[in-house]
Formats: C-alpha cells, sequence, structure tokens
C-alpha cells in the first residue's frame, strides 16, 4: 500500500510523463491521461468536458507549435487516498499562465488520471518568441 509521501511522488511522476508527451506532440498520450469524464477549464479559452473536447482543444495547439513546457513553484496537496491536487506556473514558447488546481485521481488500474484541469493563461506572444524577462 501506497503511503502519503508514496502517493505525491507518483502524482508528481504523472505529471512530469504528461509534460514529457506533451513537449513532444503526443497529444493522444497526454488526453488518454485524463479521466473520460475529465472537465478542464482553459481561462479565458473556455470549458471543455469530456475527453474528446480536451482533445479537440490540445491537438490543434500542439500541432500550432506550442511547446517547451515547464512548470515550476509546484505544490502538491494530499487531499485523501487517490486523491491528490496540485498547482504550478507553467510556460512555454506560447505563453506563461498559472495552474490552480490539476485534481489527480488513482484509477481502477492504479494509474493516476486528471480528474479536473484549471489554469490560465496570463500573458501569450507568438510561437518561438518568449518575453523578456
Amino acid at each position: 500500500m501506497a503511503t502519503h509521501h508514496d502517493e505525491l511522488i507518483e502524482v508528481l511522476r504523472a505529471s512530469m510523463d504528461w509534460i514529457a508527451h506533451f513537449n513532444a506532440g503526443e497529444v493522444e498520450a497526454c488526453v488518454d491521461t485524463y479521466l473520460p469524464n475529465a472537465v478542464m477549464n482553459a481561462a479565458p479559452m473556455g470549458r471543455f468536458a469530456g475527453r474528446e473536447a480536451i482533445a479537440g482543444f490540445w491537438k490543434p495547439f500542439v500541432e500550432s507549435g506550442a511547446g517547451e513546457l515547464v512548470y515550476t513553484e509546484v505544490t502538491l496537496e494530499l487531499l485523501g487516498p487517490g486523491r491528490v491536487r496540485m498547482a504550478a506556473n507553467w510556460s512555454m514558447n506560447v505563453g506563461r499562465g498559472v495552474i490552480t488546481n490539476e485534481l489527480w485521481l488513482r484509477d481502477e488500474d492504479g494509474a493516476w488520471r486528471l480528474a479536473e484541469d484549471d489554469f490560465e493563461v496570463l500573458e501569450q506572444y507568438a510561437t518561438g518568441e518568449r518575453a523578456s524577462a
């Protein structure tokens, strides 16, 4: 049985895998990380419910050249067995923002899946043109 610490590490690894898939342009692997009934709130773009709608958001976004995703200032909160909330700042080659809620749940097979994904775009720029710090 996993300890609380183990669950936090497992979610961090699942998140790092998601980021690696995103940066490799592997949208299907990213979408498969979401539960079938997951909800993603991407401010200001809108709300996307279910894997099909979430794929409809991520696929054209990644195909447009988005990549180089990095999370910083990551926080993890154990909400109970098999339930972890993550928050972070994010940046990539097309913008930066904040993740206010990634709710990760352990599924029946023991894999960690996203049930909720709430993030906000704080700044956008053209592909490959990062803003000067």
